[in-house]
């Protein structure tokens, strides 16, 4: 029997060994969710309010044990942590309270007697979540899908599977039917297998863009619809009348948060000439500044990747922007300590057709651009393969909105780092991907949009 040894990035221990599921443990498991849909898609909005909010009271009560449990795996600060955990406690009460209405019958007057869209449930849904936020990218997936009579199965990554199964059982806790979720810890050429299962009925991944690929061909020949949050390089548009206090605070935070491992996290920051040096120099200062360290000690700003391999990487397209031509501002070196720690790094000067301008770079490595005037910013930022988020910073908040509404991506904020709500959609366009989460253009994802017309 096969098995997955999960791995501490800060200390390189091992911490738990999970053995791998057989074939016939998988179908058993998506058979079971499949049974369980039959009975729970016809439980009221209360009864699933009820139990939703049980797990929100899971989350509070145990939320410095989850929190342990996600930095042990991954790395991520203990501060930060608890915070994702709280997050998944809001999920939990803002769709107990908001889904009878975000899925209300909408009437539309024709000619019939009566006529309106209502939205139900389609059955198993699959998922297979990334590392970065080992509790809250399930929940953000799987709350709106169970409010909506749906049920869960889960391919979580293989570091992370303490959070995964930790996850199953605060379902079952709650009060949720046995089998209405489950974990299924299995490496990822049986993805395939799973998507085929002819119960599975939609599939949504949170991951980089050929992962995304992979599982899009795959449920398209099964005409299973997906849904995708792949890889991002956010541009953040630095207009020349931005309060660089202001500013530089929200790139080293945005670009540090998680340990760099965000998605959504700000990586280019797009400076127009006038302020270009003052903005890389007070940026350096304070990217200088912070703490780097044991995401178990309160006052560590970042800690270290979540594997040595992904530091690797990381360090690899750093080497290659310098070799391209980029400006290696602070850090770019691998420090001889144990764990997959990596500093907080300054790439500069970067053009187009540059290894840090071109792709994501998934850790604590900001990209910073000189544009000459705004149009030439917007260019910039949307010299990229990638449209999740985006944002502008600017002392006028009308200038800020007309230029974030030219920036493509599925989230432009202005003064605010990028992040997920439950009450807005979240999701991307281009190769970050299609489809949104959250708020009720999330939750109706994975219903049936259905008509009724009564003559």
């Amino acid at each position: 029997m096969s098995s997955v040894t999960t791995i501490n990035p800060a200390t390189e221990e091992s911490i738990k060994t999970y053995n791998r599921l057989q074939t016939s443990e998988v179908v058993s498991k998506i058979e079971k969710a499949n049974s369980v849909y039959n009975s729970w898609r016809h439980t009221s909005y209360d009864e699933r309010a009820k139990l939703m909010n049980a797990l929100a009271d899971i989350f509070d009560k145990r939320n410095e044990e989850y929190a342990q449990l996600a930095t042990q795996e991954m790395g991520k600060t203990i501060v930060q942590a608890r915070k994702e955990i709280e997050k998944c406690a809001k999920i939990c009460r803002y769709y107990a309270d908001h889904t009878a209405d975000l899925l209300a019958n909408e009437n539309v007057k024709t000619e019939a007697h009566k006529s309106y869209v209502t939205f139900q449930p389609l059955g198993v849904i699959l998922a297979i979540m990334p590392w970065n936020f080992p509790f809250y990218q399930v929940i953000r997936f799987l709350v709106p899908a169970l409010m909506a009579g749906n049920t869960g199965i889960l391919k979580h990554a293989s570091n992370v599977q303490g959070c995964a199964f930790a996850l199953e059982k605060a379902i079952e806790d709650a009060g949720f039917p046995k089998g209405i979720f489950s974990n299924l810890n299995v490496s990822s050429d049986v993805v395939e297998l799973i998507i085929e299962n002819k119960h599975i009925v939609a599939v949504t991944l949170t991951g980089s863009a050929p992962a995304g690929q992979s599982v899009a061909s795959i449920a398209g020949k099964n005409l299973k619809k997906t849904v995708l949050e792949l890889g991002g390089s956010d541009a953040y548009v630095i207009l020349d009348d931005a309060d660089l206090e202001k500013a530089t605070d929200l790139a080293t935070h945005g670009r540090l948060q998680n340990n760099g491992q965000t998605c959504i996290a700000a990586k280019r920051f797009i400076v127009l000439e006038p302020i270009y040096d003052n903005f890389l120099k007070l940026f350096t200062e304070k990217m200088k500044a912070v703490k780097m360290g044991e995401p178990t000690d309160e006052n560590t700003y970042y800690g270290p990747l979540a594997r040595m391999d992904l530091r690797d990487e990381l360090h690899e397209q750093v080497e290659k922007t310098v070799s391209q031509g980029g400006k290696l501002v602070i850090g770019g070196e691998i420090p001889d300590i144990k764990g997959a720690y990596y500093p907080a790094t300054i790439l500069a000067d970067l053009e187009s057709g540059m290894e840090a301008f071109d792709e994501e770079l998934f850790g604590p490595v900001a990209s910073v651009i000189k544009a000459k005037d705004e149009n030439h910013a917007i260019k910039l930022a949307n010299n990229s393969k990638f449209g999740l988020g985006s944002g502008v910073i600017t002392e006028n908040k009308e200038r800020g909105e007309k230029v974030a509404l030219q920036l493509e991506a599925g989230n432009s904020y202005v003064n605010k780092l990028v992040a997920s709500d439950p009450r807005l959609p979240f999701g991307g366009i281009k190769t970050s991907g299609y489809g949104r989460e959250l708020s009720g253009y999330g939750i109706r994802e994975f219903t049936n949009t259905k008509t009724i017309w009564i003559d």
